[in-house]
């Protein structure tokens, strides 16, 4: 059995209720939800809430919310494995195989259901933990700079102050998507960030954290551009 799980507790607090708020025409969570029934590739959605409003609205997008997320693991210093961990727990402890999960996050509403099948398929084609989402850095962290105590700037990384940008390697960062890994390792707090695991790139144009609402304002407008202005693209 693969299992999507959708994070979402009700507690968030710099976007309060961000996982449900509306997002160019419906609730955030909801273009996750799409991309997941889109991708063909699990048995069950799972929604992952400690949150009766929450849990209501994933249900209206064709997810199921099986269980209430225990508490402790609805504050704000769990770890999204440990969530992942319950999920597949619940299903097993009712004598469900779970061979691989996809841990899909609620705020992702640029994700798209092709590299979700991506994921899928370089992970099962590998002997990987892990298979995730990333992103290239737009400009070389090489060529980054500090700030000092009095405002000036000062060099990372002095040994490529004058490297040309081409000749410096590549650097990629968590696009903050999803996460595919065989149940295994999620039980068995497999390090996610680590050389088990493979990392799908995406292009930058699908990518923008969601922690602020410039950060929220900026998604609504990429959204937009990339998707154009309709409620009903995943």
């Amino acid at each position: 059995m693969k299992i999507a799980v959708i994070p979402a507790r009700g507690g968030s607090k710099r976007i309060p209720r961000k996982n449900i708020r509306p997002f160019c025409g419906k609730p955030i969570i909801g273009y996750s939800i799409a991309a997941a029934k889109k991708s063909a590739l699990f048995d069950e959605i799972v929604v992952s809430t400690d949150d009766e409003e929450i849990a209501a609205v994933a249900r209206g997008f064709g997810a199921t919310t099986p269980f209430v997320r225990p508490r402790e693991l609805a504050d704000d210093f769990t770890g999204t494995n440990s969530v992942i961990k319950h999920a597949i727990g619940w299903f097993v402890e009712r004598g469900i195989d779970v061979t691989h999960a996809c841990s899909i996050y609620a705020t992702a509403p640029l994700i798209q259901d092709r590299f979700i099948r991506e994921g899928y398929e370089r992970l099962i084609g590998s002997d990987a933990a892990f298979a995730f989402s990333i992103t290239h850095y737009a400009f070389p962290i090489q060529r980054a700079v500090r700030l000092t105590s009095d405002g000036r700037v000062d060099s990372l990384y002095p040994e490529h102050r004058m490297t040309r940008s081409q000749d410096l390697e590549p650097a990629f960062h968590d696009a903050g998507q999803f996460y595919w890994g065989t149940a295994r390792a999620f039980l068995d707090d497999v390090p996610v960030f680590s050389p088990r695991s493979i990392g799908v790139v995406l292009p930058r144009v699908l990518v923008q954290d969601i922690d602020t609402q410039e950060d929220w304002e900026q998604a609504e407008f990429m959204f937009r551009a990339v998707a154009g202005d309709s409620p009903a693209t995943s």
